[in-house]
């Protein structure tokens, strides 16, 4: 139901040909990359937290990790992940499968400054065989992303323009 729900939405808006159905599995940022042919910062990674009890998602650059004092800074507490268990609950897709689009209402999503670096960045499509092509403007207006943060480390800007936040 949930890449149906992705699909759906795609197509509603026009842009069903962004979604690819591999036969090949992209559920880690690893497989996904290799999969499409892309680096792994160029795949955009959803993280589910939990933030004074609800669900929030972080799209970030797929080279990072969350770090604890900037998300803190941010959030006001510690960053704190939805279990496993708990994410197709909660999001409204399967672990391996989550991604920013028709997730389950109340799911705040933002996108983090990480991925400013691309032009164009691959997310999941609610299946883990299933990625999405989008520019920056896309993902920000198909997400609903309610803004843009910078709560991540292990990237660093490289020849390409990084806008601010």
């Amino acid at each position: 139901m949930s890449y149906q729900n992705v699909k759906t939405y795609f197509e509603q808006a026009g842009l069903a040909d962004r979604i690819t159905v591999r036969t090949q599995t992209g559920d880690t940022v690893e497989h996904a990359a290799e999969t499409i042919g892309c680096t792994q910062a160029e795949i955009a990674k959803a993280i589910t937290f939990l933030v004074d009890g609800k669900p929030v998602m972080i799209v970030t650059a797929g080279d990072t990790r969350v770090n604890s004092s900037k998300f803190k800074q941010y959030f006001h507490q510690k960053p704190g992940m939805v279990p496993r268990e708990r994410v197709e609950e909660l999001i409204g897709h399967r672990p391996g499968a989550v991604c920013p689009f028709a997730v389950n209402e109340g799911v705040e999503i933002y996108l983090d400054i990480s991925l400013k670096r691309f032009s164009t960045v691959h997310t999941a499509g609610g299946i883990d065989t299933a990625t999405i092509q989008l520019d920056l403007a896309e993902l920000e207006t198909h997400s609903h992303a309610a803004g843009w943060v910078d709560v991540c480390k292990g990237w660093t800007v490289n020849e390409r323009t990084v806008q601010s936040a």
